[in-house]
């Protein structure tokens, strides 16, 4: 099976220490979003799990707990925009994710890594042609570390536009002429963009619109077939394969402005205080009245089928 960390904070960035706990204690307790009391239970091991994947905006925390990952299968997405801390307040130097692109890059392998450029908006600071500039400049640094760069544009759900007000929808005619420039760029770097969301309007200038992280992607990082259950994308929009995410929401300490995962910085600071390194769970621990499910697992892979890519 497959074992998500980033759709709801950066367990990376922020809780790496408490993450490689969970891998020595071999499981990790998630609590449902919409009903707390609900708790499943996961085991990791690589009896079961067959691949974790990771998004985030800093890898580096968890680089010193490489060696706990090495027996599982891994997929890493690490998310490099050129906004400055008005945007991004808690992000570390761009100069230095690129470099900590390439180290991870090393350790896992190209065929295990994705650039997410993500989301895009236009503002007076960040214009299209800052945006096709920058672009050109991480893709360049970032030849031969990895064939994916996933793009989107921004989407002004609820949260958003109450943490960004000044953000604008971003118009098709706009849409088109960034999609297109960078697709250009990504293919002289030896990278594939892959929108995010945002339906086959790109289709026909060479992006692939099938989904940025498919069972494809993640069989092409372990080298092997997983037969896979059927499973819906996260929205109707998204064509991605995401299973359980051992993740919170409000606790992403990045604090950027477009996030659609947290809520005022103020409560993700109070959910922050309430991590406990030791605990099972991402942020408390046991509460009187938890329904503790014990969560079904096996491995997805074929007949231990090795897969070859040029």
């Amino acid at each position: 099976m497959i074992i998500n960390t980033g759709q709801r904070t950066d367990i990376p960035a922020f809780y790496s220490e408490w993450f490689s706990r969970r891998l020595k204690e071999g499981f990790v307790c998630v609590r449902n979003p919409y009903n707390p009391e609900q708790v499943s239970r996961y085991r990791l091991s690589p009896d079961v799990v067959d691949v974790i994947g990771f998004c985030t905006k800093n890898p580096s925390p968890m680089f010193k707990y490489m060696d706990l990952l090495k027996p599982y299968g891994q997929y890493w997405f690490v998310t490099i925009t050129p906004y400055g801390r008005d945007i991004e307040p808690n992000v570390p130097d761009k100069h230095k994710l690129i470099e900590d692109f390439k180290k991870l890059s090393q350790m896992v392998g190209k065929n295990s890594m994705g650039w997410r450029y993500d989301p895009i908006f236009i503002s007076d600071r960040y214009t299209e042609e800052y945006h096709i500039h920058a672009f050109e400049q991480i893709a360049s640094a970032l030849h031969g570390c990895a064939e994916t760069v996933v793009i989107s544009f921004i989407d002004l759900f609820p949260k958003v536009r109450r943490n960004f007000p000044e953000a604008r929808e971003i118009s098709k005619d706009q849409r088109l002429r960034l999609g297109k420039e960078m697709i250009k760029i990504a293919s002289l770097h030896g990278m594939t963009v892959k929108p995010c969301a945002e339906g086959d309007e790109l289709s026909e200038y060479g992006a692939d619109c099938g989904g940025c992280m498919r069972i494809s992607d993640y069989e092409k990082a372990i080298g092997k077939r997983l037969d896979a259950p059927k499973k819906k994308g996260a929205r109707a929009e998204c064509s991605c394969y995401i299973t359980c995410d051992i993740g919170a929401y409000n606790t992403c300490k990045h604090l950027c402005k477009y996030c659609y995962a947290n809520a005022e910085p103020e409560i993700v600071l109070s959910q922050s205080r309430l991590h406990d390194p030791k605990s099972p769970f991402l942020i408390g621990n046991y509460s009187d009245g938890d329904k503790i499910h014990d969560v079904a697992q096996k491995s997805w892979v074929n007949g231990q089928m090795e897969l070859s890519f040029v």
